[in-house]
């Protein structure tokens, strides 16, 4: 298999560096969705502002499956118009990944997904519990989004914003899933270690057993630790995940 020795070996040149970059990041990120399962047809969603243009950002084409998308065929388009499928996007993808854009500067890119666990742990009323070492790293540090319905209103906006606060994951009760990060990478790792520490918990409360659950002075220790991680040696794994997505197709770059 050719693989390009350069993410600019197939970019065009209408496109920055930067945002070839940006979109090649946002199709690998939703190739590895799809790799793991946690794609739903063509629905849910993952985000990338489009580097030197604030205001607009990068989502899939509504009708495309996972696994048909492209650097090259991801949708630009502007956090501040109110768009439908006639735009080429999907509006409830719109609605909430145009809103948690606009009202974070410091998020570059979202995940967002309705996988069966995301939507079991948003049913449960104690949400996620810190039973595992890939819960810690969500140790206050994680918000919760009542259920309104299919996100087509964009008044639910603020109230998204609002549960969301700083924390850079959230739980949309009865829906699913959202992560948020400066950089694809961080994004999509926060997505992976919730939706496993989910399954640790699913799996343990499924026992009926007696749980342990890690003191909290364990909990504010270890998720500081994951915050080092995540800014230093963590990165690392990132080009890991590409050469996983190279190994099976390397469309996604084009």
């Amino acid at each position: 298999m050719n693989i390009p020795t350069k993410m600019a070996d197939m970019k065009p040149a209408n496109i920055s560096p930067e945002e070839w970059q940006a979109r090649v990041d946002l199709a690998a990120v939703y190739r590895l969705t799809a790799h793991y399962g946690w794609d739903d047809v063509i629905y849910n969603h993952s985000s990338m502002r489009v580097p030197g243009e604030p205001r607009m950002f990068l989502m899939k084409r509504h009708e495309l499956l996972y696994t048909e998308v492209t650097a090259s065929n991801l949708v630009k388009v502007s956090m501040d118009h109110d768009l439908d499928e006639k735009s080429g996007v999907n509006r409830p993808g719109f609605t909430l990944h145009g809103g948690v854009l606009s009202a974070r500067e410091d998020v570059n890119c979202a995940v967002h997904v309705h996988t069966n666990n995301g939507m079991a742990i948003g049913a449960l009323k104690g949400g996620l519990r810190m039973l595992s070492q890939h819960s810690i790293r969500f140790y206050k540090r994680i918000g919760y989004h009542a259920y309104e319905g299919i996100t087509e209103d964009f008044a639910e906006r603020e109230r998204i914003n609002r549960d969301l606060g700083k924390n850079r994951a959230m739980i949309l009760n009865h829906h699913g899933l959202l992560t948020v990060g400066k950089t694809a990478r961080e994004s999509f790792v926060l997505m992976k270690t919730l939706l496993d520490a989910i399954d640790v918990q699913l799996t343990l409360e499924a026992t009926k057993g007696d749980l342990v659950e890690i003191p909290e002075e364990i909990c504010a220790k270890t998720a500081e630790q994951f915050e080092h991680h995540d800014s230093g040696r963590g990165s690392a794994d990132w080009s890991a995940y590409l050469r996983t997505l190279d190994k099976v197709d390397t469309s996604y770059r084009s």
